[in-house]
């Protein structure tokens, strides 16, 4: 007794119109990636104010956190504390590590028109739009927006 095995044969129209589909999404890709048509850009509004800040490790765990423009001490961020602005602080420098870049170059607060704030590490160009993590988290940065020097 023998059985015949069929395979399931696919028609060669179908073959021909997926290659096809394959090759246009790749042509229509490379296109607005080479040349910007048809691509989207988002424009942020106009900066309203931009802090530039320095982090550094404290003693005991603790994060101290400079004013750039004369390194002024303006916050201890406590160990324990204020999870999030570590987590990201931890994200950007190990970027700058694997970059060879030292912790010298400021980060840049900027608050814009529209109430958005981003976070940008001015030695990479990499820029964090810190609303997308929520309310909190986002004030946790833009509290360090108004804190003055300690003198």
């Amino acid at each position: 007794m023998s059985q015949a095995i069929h395979e399931p044969v696919v028609p060669r129209g179908w073959l021909f119109a997926a290659a096809a589909l394959v090759l246009f999404s790749l042509a229509a890709a490379t296109t607005v990636r080479v040349t910007g048509v048809g691509g989207a850009h988002m424009t942020l509004p106009a900066a309203v104010e931009s802090r530039d800040l320095q982090f550094e490790d404290g003693e005991g765990g603790a994060v101290q956190v400079f004013d750039a423009s004369n390194h002024r001490l303006i916050d201890t961020l406590a160990p324990g504390s204020n999870g999030f602005i570590r987590v990201v602080m931890r994200g950007l420098a190990r970027e700058r590590r694997l970059g060879d870049i030292g912790a010298q170059p400021p980060f840049r607060l900027t608050r814009y028109a529209g109430g958005q704030i981003t976070l940008t590490d001015t030695s990479t160009g990499k820029q964090i739009d810190l609303g997308a993590f929520g309310s909190s988290n986002t004030q946790a940065f833009a509290r360090l927006m108004t804190l003055r020097s300690a003198k």
